[in-house]
């Protein structure tokens, strides 16, 4: 389960790569447009549209390494091993809970949006762009619940359950 996981995990770190790769090169196209006086403005798009699904996969992907944002003042402040663990299953909660939220509200904005067009290349829909956050959703409430269950392990491990 751990290696599929983590399989999912560096897939997602990749494809966010990717789009972060398509974001630099298209700013980069962007200024040279510019500056040569040639006016590329699907470059705004997918820019805008390829860092989108970069900062979607990437977040998601940090959810598992528990490199997400946090305030890390109360942990630093807990000694106790049970109660890191307790405080641990706590945030991985609520963020299970956001996580669901952004999976259902993801699946509704695609669809939503599923035929809208680009206005700068209208062969292209923009229901695949929003694909991103039903996906990030997903992944981050499965790492998520993942986590949980490790820490539920750790709580027995460690004779407290």
């Amino acid at each position: 389960m751990n290696k599929t996981i983590g399989t999912l995990q560096k897939a997602q770190i990749a494809a966010g790569g990717v789009f972060l790769g398509i974001f630099l090169v298209s700013v980069t196209v962007q200024i040279f447009s510019r500056y040569i006086g040639v006016s590329l403005i699907w470059t705004e798009d997918v820019s805008l549209y390829s860092f989108i699904w970069a900062v979607f996969m990437g977040a998601s992907a940090m959810v598992y390494e528990r490199r997400h944002f946090a305030f890390t003042s109360l942990s630093d402040n807990i000694r106790a091993p049970i109660g890191k663990l307790f405080l641990s299953v706590l945030i991985s909660a609520i963020i299970l809970a956001f996580a669901f939220f952004m999976l259902i509200y993801g699946i509704r904005i695609a669809k939503q949006f599923w035929n809208y067009r680009w206005v700068t290349i209208p062969a292209f829909k923009r229901g695949p762009v929003w694909l991103c956050v039903p996906i990030a959703g997903g992944t981050m409430a499965l790492y998520s619940a993942v986590l949980i269950i490790s820490d539920i392990f750790a709580f027995k491990s460690q004779g407290s359950v």
